[in-house]
């Protein structure tokens, strides 16, 4: 598919065919996975495509990262070896000591770690602030704010917060709007269209969804920002492997029937738990009362396979879910075709403990998979029985 061509077919097609044109000796129609550190030039300094060495560029990745732009709608995709090694190289390229960053008040507790244990030390500042509330929002930019950094939905509170509103509070203060679009993905969300400046993916999630890589993703729709980005990536070298990016393009292949599959789920399991008398809160933004539930609904075309609950019986309740559940599996990550279960407090967001951003320690966090839904309804009840 021709870069003129990225934005003229629907979803599915592009994620299928962009970056992707059949070999053009054999005509096989998936990418080859290009295993070489080095390329043969043709005499000094006369490169084939561009291709020199492996860390600079890769046919493998430049597939990937082709693909990744065309979903984003953006110009510019650069694959990483993890989401937060693609954070690391966005903080880098727009912040300087002495600078200031806007982070969400319940950010992913990676980015809160990389923001306050090692950027904090390099003498980037930050505010978290609830990111629904504009007005606090603007209170919170000062002279020296570069970067607005955005989750919708967060993690793993699954609250939302207004893209387009917090681009141009960001804007108008001359600072850059990042949105990490892991939970949503660009099936549902597609953050440059609303006025982000970058959008960050862990390609580990949905992106690959088969729980069999890590990587991360940039992608930015401004020329001169994707060249800069492109050069932090270079630089600092923590490049997606060629196998890795492989993965990630056959996963993405079917992102858009397996995003359809883990929200009708979670929308079965979420009404089940709004019902249920353990549970004290459903944090689902597919569900009316969510009070970011009309901003998802306008810039979502659909509400995600996310679900967090809260449990009446408090810790050792939100524990014992975890601990009873077999077809949900106790682990980390998410966005995989099998269901997860997890405690945020005491597992992905224990680095925020003691801080504004730590997790209530009766919440439980779900990554709904593509099982049965009658199948995890059930161990959902069984789990939860007295």
């Amino acid at each position: 598919m021709s870069s003129d061509a990225r934005f003229q077919h629907g979803f599915t097609t592009r994620a299928i065919h962009a970056g992707q044109e059949p070999d053009p000796t054999t005509g096989a129609v998936t990418m080859p996975v290009h295993f070489t550190s080095t390329y043969k030039q043709d005499g000094v300094g006369g490169l084939r495509g561009g291709y020199e060495y492996s860390r600079s560029a890769n046919p493998t990745r430049t597939a990937l990262q082709e693909a990744l732009a065309a979903l984003e709608q953006g110009s510019t995709g650069m694959a990483f070896a993890s989401g937060l090694a693609a954070e690391d190289a966005l903080l880098r390229t727009v912040c300087a000591p002495g600078d200031h960053v806007v982070l969400p008040g319940d950010a992913y507790g990676g980015t809160f770690r990389l923001v306050s244990k090692v950027y904090a030390r390099w003498g980037v500042e930050y505010t978290p602030v609830d990111l629904a509330d504009l007005d606090a929002v603007q209170a919170a930019i000062r002279p020296t704010t570069r970067l607005v950094w955005c989750e919708t939905p967060t993690n793993p509170l699954l609250n939302i917060a207004d893209i387009a509103g917090l681009a141009a509070v960001a804007h108008g203060a001359g600072a850059l709007l990042a949105v990490d679009n892991t939970f949503a993905s660009p099936y549902l969300q597609q953050p440059l269209t609303l006025g982000a400046d970058v959008v960050v993916h862990s390609t580990t999630k949905y992106l690959g969804g088969h729980s069999d890589v890590v990587g991360g993703a940039l992608v930015t729709a401004d020329a001169s920002l994707g060249e800069q980005l492109a050069f932090s990536q270079n630089a600092m070298g923590a490049v997606a492997g060629p196998m890795d990016a492989w993965l990630v393009l056959r996963g993405i292949k079917t992102l858009g029937v397996r995003m359809e599959a883990h929200q009708a789920n979670a929308a079965r399991i979420a009404e089940f738990l709004t019902a249920h008398p353990a549970v004290s809160s459903v944090l689902w933004p597919g569900l009316p009362d969510h009070p970011g539930h009309d901003v998802a609904a306008k810039q979502m075309s659909g509400f995600g396979g996310m679900l967090s609950f809260r449990l009446a019986g408090g810790e050792e309740a939100a524990l014992r879910v975890c601990e009873r559940a077999t077809v949900f599996t106790l682990a980390e990550s998410l966005g995989g075709v099998e269901s997860l279960i997890e405690h945020p407090g005491r597992m992905t967001h224990a680095s925020a403990a003691g801080s504004p951003l730590e997790v209530p320690a009766d919440l439980v966090r779900l990554s709904v998979g593509i099982e049965d839904a009658e199948d995890l309804l059930a161990d959902l009840e069984q789990a939860l029985a007295p």
